[in-house]
């Protein structure tokens, strides 16, 4: 297969078009800055708490609806192991977005943080914040590194483009203009990314469901044709599994930087439900044409296309199958139009990573731990020298696609299994405190670990109820033992903070141990403050006596 220059042209006329619009949008930020009373952190970070209430739901949903949203739909609804109800994605981002704007926003936006980890910080102290913070930063990596893979894999297949160099390229569009604006430039060009995204992908869908190599998906939804029916199942020993992949998806989003620097660039809480509630209409909608991807990649007569059999299942190749379906079932300037859908999918993803983890480091490490006197004209090149480290760090992390895969399991499980249960006792439980918060980090490490992960390799030391070899031979748990950690951390959490609190409050335990400062300091009685006052009361009366005594003499 030749190199495809027409393809190469009109991918280069949309990073050019995203480039514009996130050096305009950094000029933009420079002159909101000049008349803001604002500092320049909050300009960068959260574009002075004044994003528009219409960018703001397209920045959210473009974050949201990544390279991995619009591929992992597709390759599920494709799988014939699977089918489309494992295809989760869309239905768990609108509880997502439903829970963030009901119970999340509030607290958050009207406490006016600069980033999720802020009440931490404040109620915890710096040290349990920082060991909070680290799994945060490694998901924010991956994030980069994964939406980076996927957009290598698809451009490969339909430019022939070299996997190298589609990736080097994405990956200094994204930083550039990620850090001559901070968050303006992001959702400024995550408006245009969404549009593409939206276009390009209803575009092709036509031309897929009419292509001559395939039947028609009504027909083979609920029937054997060419592979197991695309709708799929969910047998009764396996609901479990897909219960705990669901919550995985739901509520882990909630503890992601991302999600919160969008909710705190709203003008009020109001606008911030609003943006929440918009979006995940968005999602769904976004969600559609990749299942129609995979119906029709799954209602495809392989062997008279060009590509021909072994079927891309067969080869191993579920996981590029929209654009081996945009390749072969559709005209070339059709799929050329497809491959732009997934490179903004992608670069819309990659720098809300960038600015999220730029976040956590610049704000919550360097300026409140390692420098708290640093001026605004300091905190600016941090920022911009982290996003660089972070978008050069994920970019690395590519071509590594075990360990890639290795951190990015590590970082979806740590934000769901100990992020989670953390942010909501700190949100929404006065009770908490540091040593809760020890043992549930703990807790929820040690039993993600020691539960295995098939797919890295990591046998199960703990074999939860239903505990089996999975179709491909690999001891898999089917019970929802992440949600299972999620809830027994969350409780160990509760449980020995209010433990604590007895311990030192109670003065079984000497105040000098009290490394994380929980005792309540007592109010003085009613009684004792009448007491404290006749005494006074008593000793001016002495005083004036005394006085009047030596007058006297």
């Amino acid at each position: 297969m030749a190199l495809n220059v027409p393809g190469l042209v009109v991918m280069a006329v949309f990073y050019l078009l995203i480039l514009g619009t996130g050096i305009w949008a950094s000029m933009r930020s420079r002159k909101v800055e000049k008349k803001s009373t604002g500092d320049g952190m909050e300009i960068t970070l959260l574009a002075g708490r004044n994003i528009n209430l219409l960018v703001g739901i397209f920045t959210l949903t473009a974050t949201w609806v990544g390279g991995g949203f619009i591929l992992g739909i597709a390759e599920a609804t494709y799988n014939p192991t699977l089918g489309a109800v494992w295809a989760l994605m869309p239905v768990p981002y609108v509880l997502t977005f439903f829970l963030g704007g009901f119970f999340f926003a509030k607290p958050m936006r009207e406490n006016n943080y600069l980033t999720m980890m802020d009440p931490f910080q404040k109620k915890y102290g710096n040290f349990l914040s920082s060991a909070l913070i680290f799994p945060a930063l490694v998901a924010d990596v991956l994030w980069v590194a994964r939406t980076l893979v996927s957009l290598g894999g698809t451009m490969s297949v339909i430019l022939d483009l070299s996997y190298v160099y589609s990736i080097i390229i994405s990956s200094v569009v994204a930083i550039i203009y990620t850090l001559l604006g901070g968050l303006y430039s992001v959702a400024y060009t995550d408006v245009i990314q969404l549009i593409l995204i939206f276009v390009s992908l209803w575009v092709c869908v036509p031309f897929l469901l009419t292509n001559p190599h395939s039947v028609d998906i009504s027909l083979t939804a609920y029937n054997q044709t060419f592979q197991a029916p695309w709708v799929g199942t969910v047998e009764l020993d396996e609901a479990g599994k897909w219960f705990d992949d669901f919550m995985l998806l739901a509520l882990g989003g909630l503890a992601y930087q991302a999600f919160y620097q969008r909710i705190l660039s709203a003008s009020s809480y109001t606008q911030a439900q609003v943006t929440c509630f918009a979006s995940s209409a968005f999602c769904l909608v976004l969600g559609i044409p990749s299942v129609l991807v995979g119906a029709v990649a799954a209602s495809t007569d392989w062997n008279s296309t060009s590509y021909g059999l072994p079927t891309p299942y067969e080869r191993d190749q579920a996981g590029s199958i929209l654009p081996i379906a945009l390749q072969y079932l559709t005209p070339t300037y059709i799929s050329i139009i497809g491959i732009g859908a997934v490179a903004a999918a992608v670069m819309s993803s990659m720098d809300s990573a960038l600015l999220s983890s730029a976040s956590l480091f610049s704000s919550n490490i360097y300026k409140n731990i390692i420098r708290k006197q640093a001026s605004d004209y300091e905190m600016q090149w941090v920022i911009r020298i982290s996003v660089v480290v972070v978008g050069l760090a994920g970019t690395a992390l590519t071509f590594l696609d075990s360990s890639v895969l290795v951190f990015w399991l590590v970082g979806v499980d740590m934000s769901y299994t100990i992020m989670f249960p953390q942010l909501v006792c700190i949100l929404f439980f006065k009770v908490s405190n540091g040593y809760g918060a020890t043992v549930g980090y703990l807790m929820g490490l040690i039993l993600r670990v020691l539960s295995g992960e098939p797919l890295i390799g990591l046998p199960p030391a703990i074999q939860f109820p239903g505990c089996r070899l999975d179709a491909e031979g690999r001891l898999t748990q089917f019970f929802p033992f992440r949600t299972a950690i999620m809830i027994m951390s969350l409780l160990s959490i509760l449980l020995f903070s209010y433990l604590a609190s007895i311990v030192f409050n109670k003065g079984l335990l000497s105040e000098k141990w009290d490394v994380f400062k929980i005792k309540r300091k007592q109010k003085p009685s009613a009684r004792a403050v009448d007491d404290k006052r006749t005494n006074a009361d008593n000793e001016e009366a002495s005083a004036a006596k005394q006085l009047l005594e030596t007058s006297s003499c």
